[in-house]
């Protein structure tokens, strides 16, 4: 394949005239937060974006009222419900439902990272990754993208690119020698790639930078079936990519397998994992020729309601009033709008589900697919990769305690005592999250400490949502010990107060940890049901009875806990969401 001859960059094209300004306004606030690892003062979005400092408020307003976005301080923060947008995307596409489980079990037996990633435009963006532990290990995220040039999966897809694909590459490789366009990568030096119609391949790191490199890598890729990354993203990062076809024989994505050369030479690589790597493609593909389920997962997303979509909108601009862009909170919720077994639909069907008018519901899409997050025949449309753009790296990375703790601040400022979160460590509880109040007397706990599990409000939540049998195990092997008066330390009375936990849905705990230390917890529960951690107000016991406590205190934690919840269960749909 012969590429044409490197061209000047092109101005984007100018917006179609239907295009829906304050939704453009938006995504580009989002992009900037985002290219911001999810942070940014307000006044870098103004200078970064050249847009009024007014309309930088109301964007913002309508951002927050969606619970994309997040006000602390003087700065924007992308909050984990805009993962929404992108797990549209993912779950639209089928790749990490169908194909991830397979992933996860070759990077099991070969015990290194496995990717899979999808072409966008002329670069790679990543939908699924299963890494390994290690010093030195693969630290891209769900959503990032990287030059075609600089990976093994690239080469596997420009084999498709027409003479039209090939200028555009050229012109952004003059454009951004640097690949400064592309925060995932570290960035090349400029005289490897400064001029990018005459330079060479000098050895391993230095192909990706040459056009003629990257050609002979395309056409050494369409011969072998498979592509070779021998340190293109960076010194010592070796992998092997191969295409998984769906049935029509098109590319829908690339499986690759990667590791270190401390572990793998580049030329050690391909005979360790070849053989592998073709039968889980293969099964891949099987696994993608199998007919789409009628109904949607237990995973999918409810489908959404036009009424309740109509009501919601009212309330806002009721409430926020100029604060709140109708248009732009429809065009957002316009890509919520596909999913499992929605992957594509034409215009009718998205201004039903959205409740929109027929014209407003083309002028977002119509916007939308100006700026690539969809695409269409003509009839029907689709989300595109790009839509990962928004945000979804960034938040990907979230942990539990990261996710919990706006939620525990919101608690603190309600109920004007401490706020903590734990996790389950043996036979302890674990402090991974912590707000703490100003008060004369308070309780002073770091993140980190441990306590006992069985004399804690927290500890029984979490014992009580064991199997019975594990729990009797787990008892029977527990020293327990009186560490005040109040603690109770027989078998079956705390067999009892668990199952009492597990009743009500809360465990309140009266100085029995310590003298004078009253907790209220609730369990914090994850997308199967599975209590994950808890949330407590610890107070003393002084201050109230413990059924006032309750009372006070209860319906403040179950509403943490339902918010921790609902960002967790969009959190954690295609990303893992570390407890540490």
């Amino acid at each position: 394949m012969t590429q044409p001859a490197a061209t000047a960059p092109s101005a984007p094209p100018p917006p179609p005239p239907e295009a829906v300004g304050p939704l453009m306004r938006s995504l580009s606030v989002l992009r900037e937060l985002t290219a911001g690892g999810g942070r940014r003062p307000v006044g870098d979005l103004v200078r970064l974006t050249g847009l009024a400092r007014s309309t930088v408020d109301r964007v913002l307003s309508t951002l927050a009222r969606l619970g994309y976005v997040r006000t602390e301080g003087r700065d924007a923060v992308l909050a984990p419900r805009l993962l929404e947008l992108g797990n549209a995307y993912l779950a639209a596409s089928e790749l990490p439902d169908r194909l991830g489980p397979l992933a996860d079990r070759l990077a099991d037996e070969l015990d290194e990272s496995v990717s899979l990633a999808v072409p966008d435009g002329d670069g790679v963006r990543f939908v699924h990754q299963a890494t390994r532990r290690r010093a030195m290990s693969l630290a891209f995220r769900i959503g990032d993208l990287l030059p075609a040039e600089r990976g093994a999966p690239g080469a596997l897809f420009a084999d498709r690119w027409d003479a039209a694909d090939w200028r555009r590459w050229r012109s952004r490789r003059a454009a951004d020698p640097t690949d400064a366009g592309f925060p995932a990568v570290p960035p090349r030096r400029a005289e490897d790639g400064a001029d990018p119609a005459a330079a060479t391949a000098a050895g391993p790191g230095t192909d990706a930078a040459a056009p003629t490199g990257f050609e002979a890598r395309v056409a050494a890729a369409r011969a072998a079936g498979w592509s070779l990354d021998d340190q293109l993203i960076e010194p010592g990062l070796v992998a092997v990519a191969m295409p998984v076809h769906d049935t029509t024989g098109r590319p829908v994505c690339a499986l690759s397998v990667v590791s270190h050369t401390s572990r793998l030479s580049a030329a050690e690589l391909p005979d360790a994992v070849l053989p592998r790597l073709r039968e889980t493609v293969s099964a891949m593909e099987y696994a993608l020729s199998l007919p789409r389920d009628a109904a949607p997962g237990p995973d999918a997303a409810p489908g959404p309601s036009h009424t309740s979509h109509a009501t919601w909108m009212r309330a806002s601009k009721q409430e926020l009033g100029p604060e709140f862009v109708e248009s732009m909170a429809r065009g957002l919720i316009t890509l919520t709008t596909f999913g499992a077994g929605r992957a594509e639909l034409p215009l009718t069907a998205v201004a039903e589900d959205t409740g929109l008018a027929r014209a407003t519901a083309r002028r977002a899409l119509i916007t939308l697919e100006h700026l690539g997050y969809l695409a269409t025949d003509g009839k029907l449309f689709r989300l595109t990769p790009k839509v990962l753009e928004l945000g979804f790296a960034p938040l990907s990375g979230l942990t539990l305690p990261a996710v919990a703790q706006p939620h525990l601040a919101a608690l603190v400022e309600r109920v004007h005592d401490s706020a903590s979160m734990a996790v389950l460590s043996g036979d302890d509880i674990q402090y991974v999250a912590r707000v703490p109040t100003v008060r004369i007397m308070s309780v002073n706990i770091t993140l980190g400490t441990r306590f006992p599990a069985y004399p804690t409000s927290m500890g029984r939540v979490l014992l009580a949502d064991l199997p019975p049998a594990e729990l009797s195990a787990r008892l029977a092997l527990t020293d327990l010990k009186p560490l005040t008066r109040h603690t109770v330390t027989d078998p079956e009375q705390l067999l009892a107060a668990l199952e009492e936990v597990r009743t009500h849905g809360y465990a309140l705990v009266d100085e029995e940890l310590e003298e004078g230390l009253r907790s209220l917890a609730v369990p914090v529960r994850d997308r199967t049901g599975r209590v994950v951690a808890a949330v407590n107000v610890s107070t003393h016991a002084g201050r109230c009875t413990p059924a006032e406590a309750r009372d006070a205190l209860l319906p403040a934690l179950r509403t943490a806990a339902a918010g921790i919840e609902a960002d967790l269960h969009v959190a954690g749909r295609y990303a893992r969401i570390p407890a540490l």
